[in-house]
This record gives structure tokens, C-alpha cells and sequence, in this order.
């Protein structure tokens, strides 16, 4: 059995990605499991635990990192954010093409280190698109927002370390174009 290719998908936040990743995610031709991440963020209304994050404690995340058992981590806006190692591997083994829907720290850090991956950043149409986007959660204080907005900006100019890129001016726009690349890489 083949084994599955690792996908990383990111872009700043706000951008859709989540939007995005729902338009695209059960298409059975591209055989994807998304990957969830593991997170010490409080959960955000109609989050579930074990389906949108593994939602655990810092010590918890502490522990995760010092037995090696996260591909990639980061921290932003006082929350820690990672992948776990084993449930990556044991889909790929199983020849699924595994998702990892991640911040860019933690996209630099597996594309540095590992060699077979496909990396998509989905960019907004404008920052001030991005900017409503963010607002319009409602999900977080003014200095949060202010925060995201920053690194955004500084994020945008990662693009070209990137494969592919993909502007999301409508999710199924979006979708369409990324279905097409995967499609073209497995």
C-alpha cells in the first residue's frame, strides 16, 4: 500500500481556512483525513473536543512536547498549538493523505524537516477582507484581534516558501482550486 502524502495547509488567521477545508474535506477522490490538532485554547462555541482539537492543559501540552510526540508546535496569543506524531503517521500508513490545517510557525517547522509534503497557503482576497473575517467571530477581545491582524501581515510574506497558493475569494473557489492541486500531487 502506498503511503500518504502530508498536506500542510495554512494561512493567517482568519483567512477561512476551516470554511474552506469544509468544502474540499469529503471528497472521497482525494482519500483525506484531517489531521486534529492539539491546542490549550479554550474552546470556541460549537468546538468539540477530539473533532475540531484536542483541547488539553499547558502542562499537558508540556508534557506532549518533551516525549517528542508532536510534529510541529507554536504558541500565539497565549496559547500553545501543536500536531500530534502518532495519529499523522498511522493514517498515512493506512494511505490516507493527511491534512494538517496549521498556523505558519508550526508549517515552517515540518516543511523544514520533512521532505514529502505538499504545502497550500490560502491567502486572503485583501487585509481588509481578512480583518472583517476576524471581527465578525465576535469570538475575542479587541487586543486578540489587534494581535491576529499583526501577524497576519507578517505571515502574508511567507507565501512563496509555499508550493502552492490559493486566494480565497469565495470558499468554493477555494476548494475547487485546492481539490485540483491534491489532485495533481497523489
Amino acid at each position: 500500500m502506498k503511503k500518504g502524502l502530508l498536506i500542510i495547509y495554512s494561512g493567517p488567521s482568519g483567512v477561512g481556512k476551516g470554511t474552506v477545508r469544509e468544502h474540499f474535506i469529503d471528497d472521497q477522490d482525494l482519500n483525506l483525513v484531517y489531521s486534529i490538532s492539539m491546542t490549550t485554547r479554550k474552546p470556541r462555541k460549537d468546538e468539540v473536543d477530539k473533532v475540531d482539537y484536542f483541547f488539553v492543559s499547558e502542562e499537558e501540552f508540556q508534557d506532549a512536547i518533551k516525549n517528542y510526540e508532536l510534529l510541529e508546535y507554536a504558541s500565539f496569543v497565549g496559547n500553545s498549538y501543536g500536531t500530534p506524531k502518532q495519529y499523522v503517521e498511522d493514517m498515512r500508513n493506512k494511505g490516507y493523505n493527511v491534512i494538517l490545517e496549521i498556523e505558519v510557525e508550526g508549517a515552517k517547522q515540518i516543511m523544514k524537516n520533512a521532505s514529502d509534503h505538499l504545502s497550500i497557503f490560502l491567502l486572503p482576497p485583501n487585509m481588509d477582507e481578512l480583518e472583517n473575517r476576524i471581527r465578525n467571530r465576535n469570538s475575542e477581545p479587541e487586543e486578540v484581534v489587534q494581535k491576529r491582524l499583526s501577524k497576519a501581515e507578517s505571515e502574508l510574506h511567507m507565501v512563496d516558501e509555499y508550493d502552492y497558493s490559493v486566494c480565497n475569494t469565495t470558499p468554493e473557489q477555494a476548494a475547487a482550486e485546492i481539490k485540483r492541486i491534491i489532485k495533481e500531487n497523489i
